[in-house]
This record gives C-alpha cells, structure tokens and sequence, in this order.
C-alpha cells in the first residue's frame, strides 16, 4: 500500500531533530503539496531546506507561540502532527511549580491550541482534515520519575478522544500514538549526559528490552503518516499503542 498526502497542506511540529523530523521526512516523502515545519531548535531551517519546506522558529513554552505558527503559516492546514514534546523528570515527590507549568505549556497547552487553531481553519473552509498526536504509553500511568510528563500525555490523550467526538461529523479526524521508547538525540541528551549514563546508554538499555532494540523514529513516522493519510480511513479518537509490550499485561 502507498501512502500519498495529495493536494494537503501539514505542519508538523518537533520537526528540527527524532521523532518530529523522521515524520517532516516521511510526509515530504508522500508528496505533500505543501509542508511546515515548527521546532524551538533553529536547525529546523536545514531540515526544512532539505525538504523544500517552509519553518517557523518558535518555542511552544511560550504563550503566544501556536498563534504565532498558525499566523505564519498563512491558514489552510490540511494536516497537523503535534510531535514537539519535553520529556523533563519530575516525579509526584519531587515536581516543582516550574516543572508543571514548563511540561503542560509545551506537551498539552501548546498541541490544543495548534489544534483550535488548525480545527477553526478547517470548519471555516468545509474541508475535512487529519491530526496526529503524538503522546506516550506514559498516559497509562508512567514510571515514578516521570509524574508530571505522564500527566500531560494523559491529558492531551483525553483531549485527542474528546476533538474525535467533537468533530467527527466534519471530517476532522484526530488520533494518537502512544509511543514506547525511541531512541532520539534529545533522549541521547537525557539519558547520557542529564542522567550521566554515558554515551554508551543505548547498548546497556537495549539489552533489557523484549526484542532487545528501541523503536526506531521511522518506525513511528509510518504510522504517523497512516493516521494522517485517507489510507486510515474513517478512524478518528483511537489511541494506538505502540510499543514492545501489551499493556496491562506482566512483562
């Protein structure tokens, strides 16, 4: 099967580095009419470049910021993949005012507001639309060290289901990913350096995973793209897990 995006306008957010950039690649790849791309990182530029996409520099903590993409990107967004997201640690014990507010500003405030944004534009056109977001299978619970970025996968899962339903009758469809663990710059940053694991991590984790690999950005850019395409049909509000687990089971 051949996933093509026709005649579609998608903005893509996260889209300098990971997971954001592996799903800018595989949308230019579907031959988009028209691709922009967001990330705070201004090497989103090169990538868009290399794409022949358009890009706005913008970091979604800031308040104003989904407004200002929206603005630039000049309206008629066909598509939109809210990718961009902090991973930052900060457990129930321990998360701090500036840690919750930093966390929800950019993985649940940032993404609604592009979606209201992207939703109002398409209503106004009649024209109907797809949105991906990408969240983490952190909604379910999360691991202790990560309180406050699960919650704000959980939010923004219940806020995916709830604009499915909203507009489900305007063909707009909104779904998500609940991505497992991807092996990404920002998480060789984390965990290398912020955690001090050295740059060695990935072998070491790797080993204790069930097929013994992380999942790999492509990986999550193909289903990224499905969701996105007419190729998924009239699925709208599903959240897919995709990770090397079945949740809820021991593993």
């Amino acid at each position: 099967m051949k996933v093509t995006l026709p005649d579609r306008a998608v903005l893509v957010t996260g889209a300098a580095s990971g997971i954001g950039r592996a799903i800018a690649e595989a949308v230019a790849g579907a031959g988009c009419a028209r691709l922009v791309l967001t990330d705070r990182d201004a090497g989103v530029a090169e990538v868009a470049e290399g794409l022949a996409a358009e890009f706005v520099v913008a970091d979604l903590e800031d308040v104003d910021a989904p407004a200002r993409i929206l603005e630039a990107a000049g309206g008629q967004i066909d598509g939109l993949v809210n990718a961009a997201g902090l991973t930052t640690r900060a457990a129930v014990a321990a998360g701090s005012v500036a840690d919750w507010e930093r966390l929800f500003a950019v993985n649940a405030r940032a993404p609604f507001f592009l979606m209201q944004g992207v939703i109002a534009d398409l209503r106004a056109r009649g024209a109907a639309g797809s949105i991906v977001n990408i969240l983490s299978v952190h909604a379910h619970g999360g691991s202790p060290e990560l309180g406050i970025y699960a919650g704000t996968k959980g939010a923004l899962a219940t806020l995916t289901k709830n604009a499915a339903n909203a507009h489900l009758a305007e063909g707009i469809r909104v779904n998500g990913i609940n991505l497992g663990w991807v092996a990404t710059p920002a998480e060789d940053h984390m965990q290398g350096e912020i955690l001090g694991k050295g740059p060695d991590w990935r072998e070491a984790a790797a080993r204790d995973l069930p097929l013994k690999r992380f999942i790999d950005a492509e990986e999550a850019a193909r289903l990224a793209l499905f969701m996105l395409s007419d190729a998924s049909g009239p699925m709208t509000g599903a959240l897919v897990d995709f990770e090397q687990q079945v949740m809820g089971t021991k593993h």
